[in-house]
């Protein structure tokens, strides 16, 4: 009984957080619809519902609906298989991603591992979708995504070191439990480096502007998922956000102390200590998934070969850099 207690509440937690992760990704693609709007004086969605609230839902119906359009020589199993991939790993890394205390699906010890791990896999969605569609734009598109995301998950790993060595643990809730021990309640000060790392390489990591090389629409036509259509582009689509939300919550949980507020802030305002845990964390996610929004809309897409520059000569040699300072910190503190 006890076992199928906790396979019920296991359940019970994902269906939840599923459909809480369903409806922040519909909304994320019309913030960005009016976030880039704004910025080049447009007003973007206005006529579905008021001020065009309900277009992320005519959207999600004109997809369903849409005719799946498979071309006659792709290789027809990977073809299919390849958006499932790249969701799939997309909402498996929400699993161990603690939102408030003691509101995690799994509480693993090595979640910042899983993390990290499972977000490598979504790469084989690109690449396989590249190479099954028997077309030189989308192969072009998920070979430089192959490239790309190699360099720049160095990066991501190695920005992340130093949080490890400051908090002594894998574990998720532990390093934002960790955090609170400071009186500035968070890394994001001693690992400002590790945190700048972690920004360019998870900008980088969900192919977004001005990384979105493997997509590329002036070069490559929409790239690597070019012959995609009705609701496997979704998928794609879907993938993506889920990545921004993940990258989201993985910065807010080990530079900005997850859904904690620093001591120094709760000290000056008291007031603030009644806030719940989860109105901090989403609004620190939020923040970061504006920041995805805003450089989409302000900055122009690198070359490749600046791309690939960037990863290996300027991220990887700051890492290393900002581990070696967060060694002697921890050695003499």
């Amino acid at each position: 009984m006890k076992t199928l207690y906790i396979i019920l509440v296991a359940t019970l937690k994902t269906l939840i957080y599923f459909g809480i992760l369903m409806l922040h990704v519909a909304y994320a693609t019309y913030a960005e619809r009016k976030v880039i709007g704004h910025i080049q004086l447009r007003l973007g969605p206005m006529v579905v519902g008021p001020h065009g609230l309900l277009q992320p839902i005519a959207d999600v119906v004109k997809l369903i609906f849409k005719e799946d359009i498979i071309p006659i020589k792709v290789d027809k199993a990977i073809f299919r298989i390849a958006p499932l991939i790249s969701l799939s790993a997309a909402l498996s890394t929400f699993a161990v991603i603690p939102v408030n205390k003691n509101w995690v699906i799994a509480d693993i010890n090595v979640g910042l591992l899983y993390v990290i791990g499972i977000a490598g896999i979504g790469t084989y969605g690109i690449i396989f979708s590249g190479w099954s569609s028997n077309s030189k734009y989308a192969f072009l598109g998920s070979l430089r995504s192959a490239a790309q995301m190699i360099s720049y998950e160095v990066a991501l790993g190695l920005s992340l070191v130093g949080v490890i060595l400051m908090a002594e643990s894998f574990n998720l809730t532990e390093i934002v439990n960790k955090q609170g021990e400071y009186w500035y309640g968070m890394f994001l000060f001693p690992q400002i480096i590790g945190y700048f790392v972690f920004v360019v390489a998870m900008l980088a990591e969900t192919n977004r502007l001005p990384f979105d090389l493997p997509e590329a629409e002036t070069e490559l036509v929409a790239g690597y998922f070019v012959e995609y259509s009705g609701i496997r582009f979704s998928l794609f689509y879907l993938a993506e956000y889920l990545a921004m939300f993940c990258m989201s919550a993985l910065a807010t949980i080990c530079f900005w102390g997850g859904w904690t507020i620093p001591p120094v802030l709760i000290k000056a305002l008291p007031v603030l200590g009644f806030v719940p845990g989860i109105v901090w964390f989403l609004l620190k996610v939020y923040f970061h998934i504006f920041l995805f929004l805003w450089l989409r809309g302000t900055l122009p897409r690198y070359r490749y070969d600046q791309l690939m520059a960037i990863g290996w000569k300027v991220l990887i040699p700051l890492a290393l850099f900002n581990i070696v300072i967060t060694s002697i910190f921890k050695y003499y503190l």
